[in-house]
């Protein structure tokens, strides 16, 4: 019967564990899917806000170059802007100049022919995404074009797709390696000798420095053709080295070298030191009687302590270095470093990446201890109490620099709920709720916890001991048992040792003549002998395994604490997916820009005219005011006014005064009085619009001495 049970029962454990450490990745790998399925390519974090020629706009004579005004400085190669004419033939000279503040042109060769001639951009944003874009414009009039833009939208397709997992993977490394870290550092310094807590560390680096190589080799084939073909291209290559965004990857992976000599000696001579430690706690006992003989063994105990502390001290500042540095590296290179307020935002940044890390990656620690860790290293109390702490800590910080970051990126309550950036951030606060509402269901049952359950058990184990033989060798024996628990491994023991004796006994009486059978019967029971004892391991295995989760399950506030810790990490996985197309994605603040920068340049072109009939209500009161604005767009403008009479003739009036608002923008009135050309006309000039909109224009008619009136309309101008 136990031969029956006992691997069930390992079956069971393994089978549990395994499933939740299935069902996480199988989450992981939903949200990934979802992500790379619902996402377009990378959005713009610089807008084109203005051009010279306008787009669409049909001008005169043809320019002698073509101006682009972005909303931030953008990095520009020779061929990022190409100007095409009718036929599909360059006209531009190809390399692109930078005309001041965020402004860049392109000049064009002469003699270009009437028709409508087409401007495509492609540039990297400050922020290291790139950009792209085309619109046309016409010289005499628009006409029939031969260029077609199908191509896909830079930053998209294949290459743009594993730039995406890329990002995700390294946030997901920095966070397993740095929070991993920082838990076993301030929280269980215990778990720099426990395996799994070890893996889980060594595999962030691994993910986060595969990842930084993987980028670095995309990168170019990202911002530009994003051909599959142009990864390995070695030209590319080089030229990334030279960016931005080239220079944080390499200052990434030299961080990540001095990372890996921080983690040999965190697992390294940290850990030996701290299982050293334990076994001294261990024989501690067994040294009580000499030790009051003589004060020596105190003083090594001292030094050592001291030596410990100076050890963790060391590596603490260690830890704190390499991960302020790795998350500088995406905070002068992305968002942070540009926009508005940049020298504060991003230090801001790297705080808000820090405590992320430490607290989802503490988190993650924390699972694998609770789930993975052997029974005779469970995590104490303690230590999830200080993890509880130090998480309460980062979500202080995480709150007070998400709050700003929110600010700077959307700016509006508009952008928050209008636009796609808005969006991802009220989802992920609202994301950041649940896993807080998660962590407060934890902190509960780590109220309640107590000591470690084997320790528990170990000590009642020594009581019971104790009282039959007296309190020291009660809890000499309790002690010992922990310290066999801590080094016991499994026992191959052959099946046939139980009957050695009587094995020997019968050997001595067996007749020589014998002698030949006897050696066939031996090999065979030699064989037999070699299966037994392989079925009694794997039974010792499976009853230890079993006994490992009956310890491990007999906290009840043990069990609640790794089911919560569990839905934490589950809902944290789908948080970081939804940063990570948050921190691609074009901040609302930027978007409103391009829209409203859109808007305008869609507006009408051309003079704007004007008819308002008024009626002064006097004799001879009523007309009609014309009002001419050239060229109508933002800066100085031409004004005339034509006053007519119903039946067109002109009209002599004393005098006409004309104003404009923008109520949209609380601007205005903004007053204009005409000069007096002739009889009905009147005219001014250097009319200035401040900005596109929606405008209100009230021309104000007096007639006689008494009869007056005023008349409005509204126009899009600019």
């Amino acid at each position: 019967m136990t031969q029956a049970i006992a691997p069930r029962a390992a079956a069971t454990t393994t089978g549990g564990v395994a499933f939740r450490v299935r069902a996480l990745l199988l989450l992981l790998l939903a949200v990934i899917g979802a992500v790379l399925a619902g996402a377009a390519p990378a959005s713009a974090h610089a807008a084109l806000t203005g051009s010279d020629p306008q787009q669409g706009a049909v001008v005169g004579r043809a320019p002698t170059q073509v101006s682009l005004t972005f909303s931030e400085k953008v990095a520009m190669s020779d061929d990022s802007v190409r100007v095409l004419d009718p036929k599909g033939k360059r006209v531009d000279t190809g390399k692109a100049t930078d005309l001041g503040g965020t402004t860049y042109g392109v000049k064009l060769h002469s003699g270009l022919p009437d028709g409508t001639f087409t401007v495509t951009y492609q540039v990297v944003s400050a922020d290291s995404h790139p950009v792209s874009g085309a619109f046309t414009f016409s010289v005499g009039a628009p006409s029939q074009t031969s260029v077609a833009l199908s191509d896909p939208a830079v930053g998209g397709g294949v290459v743009g797709a594993l730039y995406g997992v890329g990002r995700y993977v390294s946030y997901a490394g920095f966070i397993l390696l740095v929070g991993g870290a920082a838990f076993v550092l301030a929280c269980w310094q215990r778990g720099a000798g426990v395996r799994p807590v070890q893996r889980l560390v060594v595999s962030g680096w691994l993910a986060l420095t595969g990842a930084t190589l993987a980028l670095l080799l995309l990168r170019g084939s990202y911002v530009g053709s994003g051909k599959v073909g142009d990864i390995f291209d070695l030209t590319l290559l080089g030229q990334v080295l030279q960016t931005k965004a080239g220079a944080a990857l390499v200052s990434r992976l030299l961080l990540l070298a001095a990372g890996a000599l921080f983690i040999a000696v965190l697992f390294g001579a940290y850990a030996r030191r701290d299982e050293a430690d334990a076994t001294d706690e261990g024989d501690a006992s067994g040294r009580s009687d000499a030790s009051d003989k003589g004060d020596g063994s105190d003083k090594s105990g001292v030094d050592a302590d001291a030596e410990k502390r100076d050890l963790t001290f060391g590596l603490a500042i260690g830890c704190a270095v390499v991960a302020a540095g790795l998350a500088a590296s995406w905070a002068m290179a992305e968002h942070a470093s540009t926009g508005i307020q940049a020298g504060l935002a991003m230090p801001v940044d790297v705080l808000h990446l820090l405590a992320v890390a430490v607290w989802l990656g503490g988190l993650s620690a924390l699972l694998v201890a609770l789930f993975r860790a052997p029974t005779e290293t469970q995590i104490d109390a303690a230590a999830v109490r200080r993890f509880s702490r130090l998480a309460f800590g980062s979500v202080t910080v995480l709150a007070a620099t998400g709050i700003y970051q929110s600010w700077r990126q959307v700016g509006s309550w508009s952008a928050l709920t209008g636009t796609w950036y808005g969006q991802l951030l009220l989802i992920k606060i609202g994301l950041v709720a649940v896993l807080v509402g998660i962590a407060w269901i934890s902190r509960r049952w780590t109220a309640q916890l107590s000591e470690a359950p084997q320790a528990k058990a170990l000590a009642t184990a020594g009581a019971k001991a104790g009282a039959g033989t007296g309190t020291t060798a009660g809890t000499t024996a309790g002690t010992t048992a922990l310290a066999e628990l801590r080094t016991k491994q499994p026992t191959k023991v052959p099946a046939n040792s139980r009957d050695s004796s009587s094995g020997g006994s019968d050997s001595r009486n067996a007749d020589s003549r014998d002698s030949n059978s006897g050696h066939s019967n031996s090999r065979d029971s030699h064989s037999g002998d070699s299966r037994r004892a392989a079925q009694l391991a794997r039974q010792q295995t499976a009853v230890a395994t079993a006994r490992q989760k009956r310890l491990r399950d007999a906290d009840p506030a043990r069990a609640g604490l790794r089911r919560s810790v569990l839905a934490e990490a589950g809902v944290a996985v789908v948080l970081l997916a939804v940063t990570t197309v948050l921190t691609s994605t074009e901040p609302g603040r930027t978007e409103e820009a391009a829209k409203q920068a859109t808007s305008s340049s869609s507006q009408r072109s051309g003079p704007l005219s004007l008819k308002l009939p008024f009626d002064t209500g006097g004799q001879d009161g009523k007309g009609t005011a014309e009002v001419t604005l050239a060229p109508a767009r933002v800066g100085g403008n031409e004004m005339h006014v034509y006053v007519e009479r119903p039946n067109g003739k002109a009209f002599d009036i004393p005098e006409v005064k004309v104003a404009f608002t923008l109520k949209a923008k609380k601007i205005g009135p903004l007053p204009v009085t005409p000069d007096r050309i002739a009889t009905g006309h009147w005219s001014a000039i250097g009319v200035q619009i401040p900005m596109a909109g929606d405008w209100e224009i009230a021309v104000t008619v007096r007639t006689s001495d008494i009869d007056q009136t005023t008349v409005t309309k509204n126009a899009k101008i600019g």
